[in-house]
């Protein structure tokens, strides 16, 4: 624990930073997020060390990139101990976790409390999803998560506002953070279109990773209509199936759009690419496009990765009304149709295709804003709101200062682990002879690799370790 001034932030930036989520190469919005957020904050901080600690949602894990030191298993309880081990003993100045129930083991992701609880540097907790009424695992997650986390990051007022009046979150304790865009120039779709194959279209674009809740359904259901007025528009939808969409229902979600598009008869006006872009191609279907839609059916979405990067592309975004929507797009900035309205997306669709003007202020107005968004400038608000979880770590009363016998304070002495009994006599023991760091230190099997200095910094990063059942090999 560090002393600090009370009446402005820390001299000495955080050195050393975690950042815990989902991670690339695997596929969902949270590792994007959490890959860029890592290095937008590297390349701000270039002096210091930032790795990251993904959470695997399958067994063989993934192919991480070195930026990775540690691995936790999302179902295994004891894999959240032994990675609040890790990180304390990596000497962090701040851990940087990644918030959606669903990344997490446990009932409404508890198994993260587990790492709070012994976890011993401030963190900063970026919650992706904050719901008004919540069930009473999550309830009970999301207070003791607002209660361990030195600062909270939300993305928009309205999450703000929700985790004031549902759950009692102090107001001094948050910070709003827009969600991080890449910077690319406000160009002509038409500047994009050639390389995409579609020169000479109107392109329409929804891109994300497939799964029920998108509503593409119902751009596919206002598309005869769009088509009737504008024969060379196109609707693209970009992404590959979600991983637990595939797992659990294969292509069915699909197939079953595929074969609207043909009940309707716009075959001919929908691409389908079933891939997960890199962000440069990423970067160029988003330029191509002359209006990006947002038809998703869950008005309680706070945040859209997808919607963020559209809209500081300078996009004419026409949406359904869910929360992060209706906050981005007021005051002009885009337009807004209920949910479901098949009709109503057609009617603004067509309406934005057949007035440019309009098309092109809307465009310029979410350009505007869109450049308060970039990396480079979310990146700087992060290390700021590092900075504050530092100083309030740092605040010591004088009493916590006077030594304590090991009567006062025996919790700190090592805890007694009989685990290495079950190995010792268990089916896979018999080649295997527990070790351990430190006599509280749970088993871990270690990957360690040669330090990584790019990303980094220019310092070398700790070790890798993937945090598994087995001992430490």
């Amino acid at each position: 624990m560090r002393l600090g001034n009370h009446s402005g932030l820390t001299s000495q930036p955080a050195q050393i930073i975690a950042f815990l989520g989902d991670y690339l190469p695997r596929k969902c919005g949270i590792a994007t997020f959490t890959s860029d957020l890592l290095t937008a904050v590297a390349e701000q901080q270039p002096q210091g060390q930032c790795f990251a600690v993904p959470v695997n949602d399958i067994k063989q894990g993934y192919d991480y990139p070195d930026v990775v030191r540690c691995e936790i298993e999302e179902q295994e309880l004891a894999s959240y101990r032994r990675a609040a081990d890790f990180l304390n003993s990596s000497n962090v100045d701040v851990v940087s976790i990644q918030h959606e129930f669903g990344i997490f083991g446990g009932p409404a992701g508890s198994y993260l409390l587990t790492l709070l609880r012994h976890l011993k540097v401030p963190v900063v907790t970026t919650l992706h999803t904050v719901l008004p009424q919540p069930n009473l695992d999550q309830r009970r997650v999301m207070q003791e998560l607002i209660t361990r986390s030195s600062r909270l990051v939300v993305m928009t007022q309205r999450g703000r506002h929700i985790l004031e009046e549902a759950y009692d979150a102090p107001a001094a304790k948050i910070d709003l953070i827009p969600h991080g865009i890449p910077d690319v120039p406000f160009l002509d779709p038409n500047d994009y279109k050639e390389r995409l194959g579609v020169e000479g279209k109107l392109v329409l674009l929804t891109f994300g990773l497939l799964s029920p809740n998108k509503g593409i359904e119902i751009v596919l259901n206002a598309l005869p209509d769009i088509v009737a007025e504008f024969p060379a528009a196109v609707y693209i939808v970009l992404g590959a199936t979600h991983p637990n969409e595939l797992r659990e229902r294969g292509e069915a979600y699909r197939l079953s759009l595929e074969m609207l598009a043909r009940k309707n008869k716009v075959e001919s006006n929908v691409i389908f690419h079933n891939r997960f872009v890199e962000l440069e191609q990423l970067t160029e279907f988003i330029g191509a496009a002359d209006v990006y839609t947002t038809p998703y059916l869950d008005e309680a979405q706070i945040t859209s990765g997808t919607l963020a990067y559209a809209f500081g592309a300078g996009k004419a975004v026409v949406s359904t009304p869910y929360w992060h929507a209706a906050e981005l797009l007021k005051e002009h900035r885009g337009v807004l149709v209920p949910f479901g309205d098949a009709k109503a997306m057609a009617h603004e669709i067509t309406g934005l295709l057949r007035d440019t003007a309009r098309r092109n202020a809307i465009r310029e107005n979410a350009y505007k804003l869109g450049r308060e968004m970039i990396w480079s400038n979310v990146a700087r608000l992060y290390m700021r709101s590092f900075e504050r979880a530092r100083l309030t770590e740092a605040v010591v009363s004088p009493q916590s200062l006077a030594p304590k016998t090991l009567v006062q304070r025996p919790r700190e002495l090592p805890e007694l682990s009989l685990d290495y009994l079950a190995q010792m006599t268990g089916s896979t023991a018999s080649s295997r002879v527990p070790f351990s760091l430190r006599s509280n230190f749970p088993k871990a099997t270690a990957r360690i690799t040669a330090p990584d200095r790019s990303g980094c910094g220019r310092w070398p990063c700790p070790p890798r370790f993937s945090i598994t059942r087995s001992g430490l090999a």
